[in-house]
């Protein structure tokens, strides 16, 4: 048990930050968790365990998060090309009928699993894990299982989702997101295992921070804000990409480690948590319990942010020190 604790970690902590650090459900709603984490939990501990067994790095677990975000709403929610998912109307600011999709939703909707829902659950509990940050931690039927929970999960979400709206992509646009999903997964398995030499020293964690910060609260009140579409789209592409190549030129200096991580996935975590108190819940609930809730998620993320920093933080003095 105590093997495989993290990736138990990371199969509930994936669905509670994707879903409820968000907003969408209430403390009352827990057990929920139940239902969500073979999808998301399952599918970021798969990613997780395959990119450590094959010496990937963090661009590969990037590619593999997007793609996993593509094959959600791209066929199990086919929210990218329903027009009217959830009666919400996502599809019509920047439709692009060629396409069939709305460029701010495709925008915005990956942008959450890439980063929300996959990347920032594994960098936190990787950093806890401590020296098994980088080592697997499911043997062969561990990982097995965890799979085929997260096949069924992705065709119960599927099922449930057409039996809600009996919307059916058409064939070109499922078989289209088959293309991207084999290609972004093909394309992380091609990247260099290896990181590029070192070249000048990384910023500090709290500049980390601060970027991670501002990219997560540009990227959030792209949908809050009453902008323009082109505005909209002009905004979520900036901070997509900008934090990217700032990551990318960072995590290739010297110096940068597991503070630097912490960092940038706390600067995400905590936009989560201050947007949930300016959107509503899926589901019906009352005010105090929908505040409460708000409080305690985030109040649950600055804490398990704290613990983060301090395990990183006392790894790195001890490494310093041998």
């Amino acid at each position: 048990m105590r093997r495989i604790l993290p990736a138990l970690g990371l199969a509930l902590l994936s669905p509670l930050v994707a879903e409820f650090l968000l907003g969408d459900f209430p403390l009352t709603h827990l057990p929920f968790l139940v239902m969500l984490a073979p999808t998301y939990g399952g599918a970021a501990v798969v990613i997780r365990e395959v990119a450590r067994r094959k010496g990937l790095g963090w661009p590969a677990i990037v590619l593999m998060a997007l793609a996993y975000g593509v094959l959600e709403e791209g066929v199990m929610t086919m929210s990218l090309f329903n027009p009217d998912y959830a009666g919400q109307r996502l599809l019509d600011p920047g439709y692009v009928p060629f396409l069939g999709i709305g460029v701010p939703w495709t925008l915005f909707v990956l942008g959450l699993h890439t980063v929300w829902s996959v990347c920032v659950p594994i960098a936190l509990v990787e950093e806890l894990a401590g020296d098994r940050r980088t080592t697997p931690w499911l043997g062969r039927a561990g990982l097995g299982v965890t799979a085929a929970l997260a096949t069924l999960g992705a065709v119960a979400v599927t099922v449930f989702s057409y039996g809600n709206g009996h919307f059916l992509a058409s064939a070109p646009q499922l078989t289209a997101v088959a293309v991207i999903v084999a290609g972004l997964v093909a394309a992380a398995f091609r990247l260099p295992s290896a990181p590029p030499a070192p070249g000048r020293a990384a910023p500090s964690p709290w500049t980390v921070f601060a970027a991670a910060l501002a990219a997560g609260g540009l990227f959030e009140l792209s949908t809050l804000a009453d902008l323009p579409v082109w505005a909209v789209i002009t905004t979520l592409a900036a901070a997509e990409a900008g934090i990217a190549v700032l990551v990318l030129r960072w995590s290739a200096g010297r110096g940068w480690g597991g503070g630097h991580r912490v960092a940038l996935a706390g600067g995400a975590l905590l936009t989560y948590a201050w947007h949930a108190f300016f959107s509503g819940p899926l589901v019906p609930t009352t005010p105090a319990m929908n505040l409460a809730s708000h409080v305690v998620f985030g109040a649950g993320a600055v804490a398990l942010l704290l613990v983060a920093a301090r395990r990183t933080a006392r790894r790195t003095l001890r490494v310093q020190s041998r």
